[in-house]
């Protein structure tokens, strides 16, 4: 039958995701980072997904589809699926990741008020990764940011209790990821979310101290006062130093774990 439905421009998006959190009917998943129409069935057409999408890349059109027929949990008959992660459903002729982005609220402050470190179970949003973070994604908004080199979460065996705590966390690597842009991007994060506080994370290694680097172009084009800190984590798992980088200094930190 011909009815509404979205189409989704896979060249505009950018993998946050939110999209698919918005799709109560779960007809849209992230797939190899981007956004993915996995069941025309369950898409009502109603567009509830196209006002979330910062990129504009979703749209509603009219064509041949399957008619509507929203999955039970839609409908109250069975409780919706866990948002989190990857969860599996079925939808059309396979099994697809329901959604693959789990944003939190925004994330408050790093430690309790009676100074102990909090609970942390896991990340309280996805993605992680640099380059598929939406800079309007929620958990960033007012947020206290973590900016790690991928291989420290490996290395500081107690890395959620040490430096993440409930603070929002992005990901990169300066060494093997294509970082044209990156520094941009953290500054548009940096003012779009009003970020105020920037921790970055990174090994002892020469080539993590490009990460660094960004992130002090980042701040500074961002404009606005924004606090630099930094955490060096050496390969046995150990915090070799940690501060914060005061502005116009860009190369006294270099080599500073050494």
């Amino acid at each position: 039958m011909k009815r509404n439905i979205i189409r989704i421009d896979e060249e505009k998006c950018d993998g946050c995701g939110l999209c698919a959190e918005a799709c109560v009917e779960g007809a849209i998943a992230m797939i190899d980072g981007k956004a993915r129409l996995v069941n025309e069935a369950h898409c009502d057409g109603l567009g509830a997904c196209v006002g979330q999408c910062p990129r504009g890349a979703i749209t509603v059109e009219e064509r041949e589809v399957p008619p509507f027929a929203p999955p039970e949990h839609a409908l109250g008959k069975t409780p919706a699926p866990d948002r989190g992660f990857l969860v599996e459903e079925e939808a059309g002729d396979g099994q697809y990741p329901v959604n693959a982005c789990l944003e939190g609220e925004p994330a408050g402050p790093a430690e309790k008020e009676d100074g102990e470190s909090p609970s942390v179970e896991g990340l309280s949003h996805w993605p992680i990764q640099l380059r598929l973070v939406s800079p309007r994604a929620p958990f960033l908004r007012g947020a206290r940011l973590v900016v790690a080199a991928d291989c420290t979460a490996f290395a500081l065996p107690d890395f959620h209790r040490r430096i993440l705590g409930n603070r929002a966390l992005i990901i990169a690597c300066p060494k093997l990821d294509d970082t044209e842009g990156y520094a941009e991007k953290l500054a548009e994060i940096i003012r779009v979310g009003g970020i105020r506080e920037v921790t970055a994370v990174i090994m002892e290694v020469p080539c993590c101290f490009g990460l660094l680097r960004l992130l002090q172009r980042a701040t500074e084009e961002a404009g606005d006062e924004v606090k630099l800190m930094y955490s060096i984590v050496s390969r046995r798992g150990e915090i070799l130093k940690e501060g914060e980088i005061p502005k116009a200094e860009p190369s006294r930190y270099q080599g500073a774990g050494k």
